[in-house]
């Protein structure tokens, strides 16, 4: 006996197909999907059990499903029986909480930690997720115990934030040890699917250092490689940026490295009233902008370059910064003093209650 044919709801056929050729749906759904189709070409039920592998009843149930519900009829329902129930407050603190010394690990992973609570992966997982806990991550901080530390803030801030009028603000610090790496074998490039692949072993050719100044008000950089950074190389760098911007007020942020004060500086500043240093407070040198710049430089034509020499590393430098000149852009400096002086101190604790 032939089955009549099921009637499909408007638009349900070109649905059941996308789902029967779906590669990410559930296979149960697809199934499911499969035997709609099925009963509406008028295939028998025993056929239909035949070619999808279940039985006749199976069938007989997913049309009646699909007859009195239409697409949301063939969605799981909800399991009987009592819900199993998951304390997510303790599962939380267990992983915020050191784990026990006879384990000899330093945070939880997902196993262990299902392990000792007696949840499954899966449960802890998910949990995770919901509360953004990421116990695998860690990330650096260090407090500035610089006693001038208000005061340089202030002062670096609003040369960023409040300019003095007919002056020019850079950043000024040096980027040492770039090494000229050639690696072993040619970068592959980037394919569909595939990012671009270095090979880990390379030959160094020796190293350069990068000065370079950035101007707070156009994201300019001024730029020069020496093979050291002493005071020498910095106040030749200096007498360079400063010919760079002739006859105007020169605030220049520098980091505390000892040869930005070294005496010879401080003589040739004695000679050039027009340049004013302005230091980052120890611990701070991310307040210098030009870091910045060493990162997007880093990123964008160091790591993944290929040198054959010195030469050849600085030339790409050079190359990179003449383009970065033609394409700069400001950095928007937002943070004010009292914004980083709240979070640049360690908070005196009153008492050891959580809060």
């Amino acid at each position: 006996m032939v089955a009549a044919g099921l009637a499909l709801r408007p638009g349900d056929g070109s649905r059941l197909n996308r789902l029967l050729r779906s590669s990410s749906a559930p296979a149960g759904v697809a199934q499911r999907a499969r035997i709609v189709l099925l009963a509406a070409e008028g295939v028998s039920n025993a056929e239909i059990a035949r070619r999808v592998g279940v039985s006749r009843p199976t069938v007989l149930g997913w049309r009646q499903r699909y007859s009195s519900g239409g697409m949301g009829g063939l969605d799981d329902l909800a399991r009987s029986g009592r819900p199993v129930q998951v304390d997510e407050a303790a599962i939380v603190v267990a992983t915020i909480t050191e784990p026990p010394p006879e384990l000899g690990i330093t945070h939880w992973s997902a196993r262990l930690l299902a392990d000792h609570l007696g949840h499954s992966f899966a449960t802890i997982a998910r949990i995770w997720r919901k509360w953004n806990l990421q116990p695998w991550r860690t990330e650096t901080f260090k407090f500035s115990t610089d006693p001038e530390l208000d005061a340089k803030v202030r002062d670096v801030v609003g040369l960023y934030l409040n300019p003095p009028d007919k002056a020019v603000v850079v950043c000024v610090d040096e980027k040492s040890q770039i090494q000229a790496l050639n690696r072993t074998a040619p970068i592959l490039p980037i394919r569909p699917g595939l990012p671009a692949k270095a090979t880990h072993d390379y030959v160094r050719h020796g190293t350069t250092t990068l000065f370079a100044a950035l101007e707070v008000a156009t994201g300019k950089v001024t730029d020069a490689c020496y093979d050291r950074h002493t005071h020498v190389e910095f106040v030749t760098f200096l007498t360079q940026v400063a010919r760079a911007y002739p006859r105007v007020q020169l605030h220049v942020v520098a980091d505390n490295y000892a040869t930005h004060k070294h005496p010879k500086v401080q003589a040739w500043l004695a000679r050039n009233p027009r340049v004013t240093m302005h230091f980052t407070p120890t611990s701070a040198s991310w307040m210098n902008m030009v870091e910045i710049f060493f990162n997007i430089i880093t990123r964008q034509a160091i790591r993944r370059g290929t040198f054959t020499s010195v030469k050849d590393l600085i030339a790409g430098i050079e190359n990179f910064i003449d383009g970065w000149n033609n394409r700069c852009h400001p950095f928007v400096w937002t943070k004010t003093a009292d914004d980083i002086l709240a979070k640049a101190q360690p908070r005196k604790r009153t008492s050891n209650t959580r809060h």
